[in-house]
Order: C-alpha cells, then sequence, then structure tokens
C-alpha cells in the first residue's frame, strides 16, 4: 500500500506539472516576462515545491541524508532530463535551437552557488536565527543573481547568434482580458497546493519505504525522491519541445535547478541540531561535485551551440549523461 502510495504521488505531481506547463507558457506570453525569465523563475521555483517541502520537512525530522540526497540528487537529475528532451528533438542540438543568454547566466549562477554549498565544511560550525551564515549568503546571492539576469535582459551586451534551426522566443498573438488571466493565476496557484502536499506525503511514504527496504535516506533521496519530485521538470521540459517553445523547456530546467540549490538554506533553517552544512559527508560533496561538472557542461554547450552531433546529439548531451548515469552508479 505505501508503494502505491508513494507511486500515486509522483504521478500526482507528474500530472500536475503537465498542467503547469500550459497555463505557464500562456502566463508567459500574457504577462511579457518571456519564457526563459518565466521558465526559469516562476515556473522553476513552483514545480520545485514538492521537492522543497520533502527536504525542509526531512531536515526538521533530522532526516539530514534525505534532505540533502534530495535536494542535490534533483538537480543532478533534472539536469540529465535534459539529455532526454534533446534527444526527443530531432531538427538539431536543443542547446543550439535554444540559444538564450537568461539560460546561460542561470546556469552559471547555479554553479556558483553549488560552490558556495561547500565553504561552511572549513568553516566554524555558527548558527544565527537557526541556520549558518552561508544559508543567508545562498538566497542573497540567488536573489542579486536574478536582479542581474533581468538587468542583463532589459539591456543586453551580448546576442546569441541566429541561425535556421534557432526557435526564439516569440509570445504567441493571443489576447486574454483580466479576466482568464486571473483564472490562470487561480489555477497555477491551486496546482502549486497539490504539489507541496504531494512533496510533503512522499516524504513520510519515502521513509516508511527506506525503513521497510532496508535502503539508506541518503539513496532514497538521490535516487527515489529526487527523480519522482523531479517529474514536473521533465514533463515541462518535454511538452515544451513538443510545443516548440525550446527556450523555456531548457530555462525550466536550469532555472529550477537554481531555485533548487536554496532547498539547502531552506533545510538548514529547519534543522533544529545545528548546521545542516556541516553534517556534509562525503557522498554528499561527491554529488555536489558531480552536479558542478554536469552543468559546466551544459553551460559550455550553451555557448558553443554545436548543431549537431553523434546521431544528432549534442557532444554535451552524452557528456552529461554518462556523468550521471556511471556518477551516480559509482555511489551504490
Amino acid at each position: 500500500m505505501i508503494v502505491i502510495l508513494f507511486l500515486l504521488m509522483a504521478v500526482v505531481i507528474a500530472l500536475s506539472g503537465t498542467k503547469l506547463s500550459q497555463i505557464s507558457d500562456r502566463l508567459a506570453d500574457r504577462t511579457g516576462i518571456g519564457e526563459a525569465v518565466f521558465g526559469g523563475v516562476f515556473l522553476g521555483a513552483v514545480t520545485s515545491i514538492s521537492g522543497t517541502v520533502l527536504s525542509v520537512v526531512s531536515a526538521y525530522n533530522g532526516h539530514t541524508d534525505l534532505a540533502i540526497g534530495n535536494a542535490v540528487g534533483g538537480i543532478a537529475a533534472q539536469t540529465f532530463f535534459l539529455c532526454i528532451a534533446d534527444i526527443l528533438y530531432r531538427n538539431s542540438n536543443l542547446e543550439h535551437a535554444a540559444a538564450s543568454k537568461t539560460n546561460i547566466m542561470f546556469g552559471i549562477l547555479l554553479i556558483s552557488l553549488l560552490a558556495i554549498s561547500l565553504i561552511p565544511e572549513n568553516l566554524p560550525e555558527l548558527v544565527f536565527f537557526g541556520a549558518h551564515p552561508v544559508s543567508f549568503l545562498i538566497i542573497v546571492l540567488y536573489l542579486l543573481g536574478l536582479k542581474y539576469i533581468k538587468l542583463a535582459q532589459k539591456n543586453p551586451m551580448w546576442f546569441p547568434k541566429n541561425t535556421k534551426e534557432t526557435k526564439t522566443d516569440i509570445p504567441d498573438e493571443e489576447k486574454l482580458n483580466d479576466k482568464e488571466t486571473y483564472k490562470l493565476w487561480i489555477s497555477f496557484v491551486v496546482l502549486l497546493v497539490i504539489m507541496a502536499f504531494a512533496g510533503y506525503s512522499i516524504e513520510k511514504f519515502g521513509v516508511k519505504l527506506a525503513s521497510q527496504f532496508g535502503l539508506s535516506h541518503y539513496l532514497l533521496g538521490t535516487y527515489f525522491t529526487a527523480i519522482s519530485t523531479s517529474l514536473p521538470e521533465l514533463i515541462i521540459s518535454l511538452a515544451a519541445v513538443k510545443r516548440g517553445a525550446l527556450t523555456m523547456a531548457v530555462s525550466t530546467i536550469v532555472g529550477g535547478n537554481t531555485f533548487d540549490i536554496l532547498f539547502l538554506s531552506f533545510s538548514d533553517f529547519a534543522y533544529r541540531d545545528g548546521s545542516l552544512f556541516h553534517v556534509f559527508t562525503s557522498d554528499h560533496k561527491y554529488l555536489i561535485l558531480l552536479t558542478i561538472i554536469m552543468n559546466t557542461t551544459l553551460v559550455l554547450g550553451l555557448i558553443r551551440r554545436e548543431k549537431s552531433g553523434l546521431a544528432n546529439i549534442g557532444i554535451e548531451t552524452w557528456v552529461i549523461g554518462g556523468l550521471y548515469i556511471f556518477g551516480l552508479l559509482a555511489l551504490i
């Protein structure tokens, strides 16, 4: 029964993510924010709500391996999901077609925040207002990064070269009245609540499953809950590719990943026995470093913009896929 309920919550998250994909694309056009920023900020944060709740509740209950594994494992899984999207997009390399300076900046911000999470182990275990100072630093730098990205979008000093394979973010011509827009936002919030509940439930069911099957909380978080709570990003990315919204397909992943690093800060506030960063094990640090390498490869691919590679799949997709599969196998 617990297995069934666990899978049921994963399905709820996946279905909610599919609907969010449709609503978000319309809101991006309606608000004039654009697919890259809307997908990276709003959609990335909302689709991560289930993972946020899971990590925070886990940390509060003292299940630090589950909280950390779910946070970083989710980032690694979602980066790997871009490989699946690239494989399914047959016209050209997805990183080439979805040319966006915003996505590159999100990727660099993510790498920086992941690196900062490794700093506390060399600092005293200080706790202010329930968290280590680095937790505050990560949140502040995330917000400053968003502001910097927004400024760069308004007054760009660099443009990607357009080719015949490039799919630019052109808003649809659909015009919605205020009442229709209001309904979209209501649906957006309702789906957010549903996904938060599903994330909370998966934490409860997951801990029970780990106990019954003798599975460590770290592997539970890195593999099962991380992938389960990341299903919206996969669904949205694939749905966006199908609709031709390639910029949103990539921004949902990289923007969601950048928000997901905040899981560690939020979990640190919830953890009641000191600093969460000071319970990092060698496995935790290994996973963070692996994720940094994966996202560095992704950013290089977004800058290089190879049109096609082996089997019409970009070289960065092959590298990221190999790092994820063989890198995580090394943890077992």
